[in-house]
């Protein structure tokens, strides 16, 4: 699978860390980030807010369907659940 190019802040601690180890670390967190960042797990963390129906849409293949819009309709909202 293809990385994706991302950009990344990562403060260290350990004023030791040679550039291998880093290197190390970058890749783990990078693993990481893959394997969180998915459709299914972005489903689980956010609702939309349909305020012309005023529902909130927790079912995951709806939620799929309007993220693959190219435009949100007036007052559809992504909300996280956090």
């Amino acid at each position: 699978m293809k990385t994706p190019n991302r950009d990344l802040l990562v403060l260290v601690k350990d004023e030791f860390l040679n550039n291998d180890d880093m290197e190390f670390e970058l890749e783990k967190l990078n693993q990481l980030l893959l394997s969180f960042e998915t459709m299914d797990k972005f489903c689980v963390a956010h609702e939309i807010f349909d305020m012309n129906k005023f529902k909130i849409i927790h079912d995951s293949t709806v939620i799929q369907r309007i993220i693959k819009q190219k435009d949100l309709k007036p007052f559809e909202f992504i909300c996280n659940k956090n």
